[in-house]
């Protein structure tokens, strides 16, 4: 425990929690981002005169593995914040370990509305953009399709659920005369893909809204293209546009599906290239969409404590209302009134090129579109 105590006064050290083992695909790239931050950060002289130190432990996918994982963090490594979460599940049981405890928690990747509306709470904000601000980011595009028989499927459990209920809602509120003729819900990482493109295609369906991730969405993309399920209808798919998910189908890979995704090959800022480079040079590899994630996750930390000029859950908590930070693709705003920041969407379609699945022809959303009026909001989030 000395020891402990002796890096805690040379070091700012912070907790990570993620589902390393469950989600290798996404949370590999994501652990590299934050690595790349971390090194930025320390060899530029560190914040408030410190070196950061991140203390990574795994939560196996499990809520409450996430939970007791925060509990030694806080009490044997002495972290003065945590960050993380991957899973919708496990990021909900964070964002109440931070009520609970009064610890500061930045949710990076965890995507279900509930972390900033009914579940928010003055010590937690969120980088990635949310469950309905990726639906919402789609719907446009879905809508112009002009289809009135919708199939779903999703992953069953919390942020599938979301998105289904705001692509629903959203749908109706664009369109009024859609129909929702199926609808399938496979186990998280369980999904029989027979069975679900059967049932799909037994409904005949105009189009498709799909969430599956992951090894379900390759399974889900194989058997349909077997058995032919995507020759007749659109698709708009959440997630799909992700280098961690498009890149293992290869020649595989969906065409001309409306998606969500991380364009890095094509995104030719300034900002974005020297971060490609950047990245490049360290793992000799390219970005995936984790990678940035982890990245702006860890920037935006030290940002907040540059701001707070403390380690102090509510000092930063209230550096983090209002915080700008840049990131590789954008300029972004963690919001005041719920804490989620203007992080925004790629949407465009796939495609094939070379023999592996692109986006082309793809847009940058602003995530301060993407979001509810503020009356709504306030109605969904309880005062801090």
């Amino acid at each position: 425990m000395g020891s402990v105590a002796a890096r805690a006064q040379d070091t700012i050290r912070i907790g990570e929690i993620n589902s390393y083992k469950a989600q290798p695909a996404f949370l590999e790239p994501y652990r590299r981002g934050w690595e790349m931050a971390l090194d930025e950060i320390n060899a530029s002289g560190g914040v408030l005169g410190k070196k950061l130190e991140v203390i990574a432990r795994d939560d196996n996918g499990n809520p409450g593995d996430s939970v007791r994982v925060a509990e030694e963090l806080m009490a044997r490594e002495r972290v003065a914040l945590l960050f993380g979460g991957f899973l919708s599940n496990t990021g909900l049981a964070l964002t109440d370990y931070a009520k609970q405890h009064r610890v500061f928690f930045l949710a990076a990747e965890p995507l279900t509305d509930k972390i900033v509306w009914q579940n928010g709470n003055k010590y937690t904000y969120r980088l990635r953009p949310s469950t309905s601000m990726l639906v919402a980011s789609v719907v446009k595009e879905a809508v112009k399709l002009k289809k009135k028989r919708w199939a779903i499927v999703y992953p069953n459990y919390e942020y599938g659920q979301s998105a289904v209920a705001s692509f629903k809602t959203l749908m109706k509120q664009a369109q009024p005369d859609v129909e929702f003729v199926a609808e399938q819900a496979p186990p998280l990482g369980k999904i029989d893909a027979g069975a679900v493109t059967q049932a799909l295609a037994d409904a005949k369906p105009d189009a498709i809204f799909n969430a599956l991730f992951a090894a379900d969405l390759g399974k889900f993309v194989r058997e349909g293209n077997t058995r032919g399920l995507f020759e007749q209808v659109d698709v708009v798919s959440l997630l799909t546009g992700e280098p961690e998910y498009l890149d293992p189908l290869k020649g595989e890979a969906p065409q001309n599906w409306i998606v969500t995704g991380y364009p890095w090959y094509a995104i030719h800022t300034p900002e974005h290239k020297k971060f490609v480079e950047a990245y490049r040079k360290k793992f000799n590899d390219y970005p995936r969409n984790g990678s940035l994630v982890g990245y702006s996750a860890l920037m935006s930390i030290a940002a907040g404590l540059r701001k707070a000029g403390s380690t102090d859950a509510d000092r930063l908590a209230a550096a983090f209302s209002g915080l700008k930070v840049e990131t590789p693709v954008a300029s972004i705003v963690y919001r005041p009134q719920d804490h989620q920041s203007t992080l925004g969407a790629f949407v465009g379609r796939t495609g094939l090129k070379e023999g592996r699945g692109v986006m082309t022809s793809f847009t940058y959303i602003d995530g301060a579109a993407l979001q509810l009026p503020d009356a709504e909001v306030k109605k969904l989030r309880a005062p801090d």
